[in-house]
């Protein structure tokens, strides 16, 4: 469906071209790309939000920075589909987050405008600050580096760690902050009440204003400009803030803050800026959504809605004829409130994620007890291990591809302390649009090689009930239960909670030909093929491990004593994973069978549907029936 541009949208294919209009433009141009990002998401999806409350950033940065040279850098990436836009990808943003099209976040290997690859927050100024080491030591000096980063990311320790180090530089850094109070759900933090400080302290924005006027361009000044201007900045800030400005206490110069929707006001702040040498940061006061009432009225709602009308504002959502299985992350929020009203011992934590792991369930009927920390996955781990030191049990929910981010911890601060902490690794797997940054694929095969550590994985919704039941009861060391994003496969699911041995698989079909073991969700696909191989005549075995670690050794001597072709499921990377443990076992008790694993290939698996990436990746049910066939006769061709 072709969309309409706009008179001005539509000459610009680069930053070139919009570099030929006049600065007056500038405001239509905003207005055009703002109109043709809603238009685009209303009718094919994506994140929606924090791309319409940068567009005047994102068209005041391209017209003043001479990119791809400048680097610019976006944290995170949802961010930028005004910068994909201008950037020559228009022609190609319907395919935006659609299998084989473009990546949802900035991508290096996608175009030369992506100066740095971002799905994960916070990692923008320590890329940009390397970049400017780079660009220094091949004597590129005139070349600018800019970070862009929203004040969510802002609460990101690894923020905090690169602005350290910035500010002891002397490299050309510009920070932005892009200041809207937001992450996906609304901040939390100190820094969230520092920022609203600064930015309704009247008294001292309309002084700022002044005295920048009065000042006016600092190359007025000669050699002395930075100092002079430096010195009447910080007495303003010191005195009318109640807190002495974080940012300068960094060594990083601080400028606003300004309007981040007043286009021509940015361009010429930019402009002043880019001739300030040295590590400096620009306030930038947004809003998300901006231009879609909608949007504004309720970001976490609108960061990514999917399709929706519109004039209406109706999100487009199909409307099912027989009752659908619930979303594995209601099931543990709704599970863990459950649980806690029985066990004044459980508590919830988790990191910037609270609609989406549905830990706000959690946080709105027991908030002394369900903990929301931030951008801050190492926190809400080491947090956790001080609950459980505590006594207490304490669920922690991250993303599985975040939980990369707190490795140290869940080794250094709970596993060898052997505290019972509960790991509810959601999106567990390929995640689908949002590609390699989020797919979920390395937890079993990390999780694993660590002492004291548990690792389970339910195949639906009442296994998932159970694990979480068992594990707010283990009290020998951390237990992690790894399961999907999406649908589970029970509209029956709120079964009584059971205790369930650990290390215990189940056999769910008997079969001679050969045995498939799966762990997860995945298991539902091996389900299907065990059924379409048995109406091809042949007869698979079929096990619910459930457990990565401790494996049901007894279950597996069972399987290695009868059968001769092995296959292993797992939505997980096939290095160090479920099938690898499986060969371990069968190498450790000398059996000799033949062992065939599927699972996510040793290499990145890009974007798209999961089920679209499950039959890429060789284990959706086709895929398994595939496998099984050709295990039985190697000489089998498939069209």
């Amino acid at each position: 469906m072709e969309i309409n541009q706009g008179k001005l949208l539509a000459q610009i294919d680069s930053p070139e071209d919009l570099k030929k209009l006049n600065e007056s433009q500038l405001a239509q141009v905003s207005a055009e790309l703002r109109e043709y990002i809603i238009d685009h998401v209303s009718i094919y999806g994506g994140h929606f939000g924090a791309s319409l409350g940068v567009v005047e950033l994102t068209v005041a940065l391209h017209y003043v920075f001479n990119t791809p040279d400048d680097q610019l850098i976006w944290d995170v990436g949802h961010q930028a589909y005004g910068h994909k836009i201008l950037t020559g990808r228009k022609k190609q943003f319907h395919t935006n987050r659609l299998y084989g099209g473009l990546s949802g976040f900035p991508k290096r290997t996608e175009s030369p405008y992506d100066a740095f690859g971002v799905g994960h927050s916070s990692t923008s100024i320590s890329a940009a600050l390397g970049m400017a080491y780079g660009s220094a030591h091949k004597g590129e000096m005139q070349r600018q580096h800019i970070a862009v980063i929203g004040d969510g990311a802002m609460t990101g320790g690894m923020a905090f760690e690169a602005m350290n180090h910035a500010g002891d530089s002397n490299k050309n850094l510009l920070i932005i902050l892009n200041d809207n109070c937001m992450s996906i759900d609304p901040n939390v933090g100190a820094l969230k009440d520092y920022l609203t400080d600064i930015t309704t302290s009247h008294t001292y924005n309309r002084l700022r204003d002044d005295v920048w006027k009065v000042l006016g361009k600092i190359s007025k000044f000669g050699p002395n400009a930075q100092e002079i201007v430096g010195k009447v900045e910080n007495s303003i800030k010191s005195f009318l803030l109640k807190q002495s400005n974080l940012f300068e206490s960094l060594n990083l110069r601080y400028f606003g803050p300004v309007d981040g929707h007043d286009v021509n006001h940015l361009v010429h702040v930019l402009k002043d800026l880019k001739d300030i040498p040295g590590p400096k940061i620009l306030h930038c006061v947004t809003v998300k959504g901006k231009g879609y009432k909608q949007a504004e009225l309720d970001q976490t709602k609108w960061h990514a809605p999917g399709k929706f009308d519109k004039i209406t504002g109706e999100i487009r959502k199909s409307v099912p004829t027989e009752p659908q299985p619930p979303k594995y992350q209601e099931v543990f929020g709704h599970t863990i409130v459950e649980m806690a009203k029985e066990d004044d011992r459980i508590m919830g934590v988790t990191p910037a994620m609270p609609s989406g792991s549905s830990m706000n369930i959690m946080m709105k009927e027991m908030p002394d007890r369900a903990f929301d920390v931030g951008i801050a996955e190492q926190h809400a781990v080491t947090f956790s291990a001080g609950l459980a030191a505590q006594g207490m049990v304490a669920f922690c929910n991250i993303y599985s591809s975040f939980m990369q981010r707190a490795y140290d911890q869940v080794i250094h601060d709970v596993a060898i302390q052997k505290l019972p902490v509960v790991f509810c690794l959601d999106r567990a797997g390929v995640a689908g649009a949002d590609g390699p940054t989020h797919h979920g694929a390395y937890d079993m095969a990390f999780m694993r090689c660590i002492p004291h550590m548990v690792v389970a994985a339910p195949m639906n919704e009442q296994e998932l009930r159970n694990l979480m039941y068992t594990a707010s009861l283990h009290t020998e060391g951390p237990f992690t239960i790894r399961y999907p994003r999406g649908k589970g496969v029970m509209t029956e699911w709120r079964t009584p909670l059971e205790k369930l041995e650990v290390g215990s698989g189940r056999k769910l079909h008997d079969g001679d030909d050969l045995a498939i073991l799966s762990i997860g969700h995945i298991g539902n696909y091996a389900v299907q093929a065990c059924e379409k191989l048995e109406q091809e005549g042949l007869s698979a075995a079929h096990y619910d491990m459930r457990f990565v670690k401790p494996l049901d050794e007894a279950l597996l001597h069972e399987v290695f004593s009868k059968h001769s072709r092995v296959l292993t499921v797992e939505d997980g990377c096939l290095p160090g994973g479920f099938g690898s443990a499986v060969l371990e076992f069968m190498a450790d008790h000398g059996y000799q069978s033949k062992v065939v694993r599927l699972g996510i290939p040793d290499r990145v698996v890009e974007h798209g549907e999961q089920d679209e990436l499950y039959s890429e990746c060789g284990y959706d049910a086709e895929g398994i029936r595939t496998a099984a066939i050709k295990m039985l006769d190697p000489q089998v061709v498939f069209q």
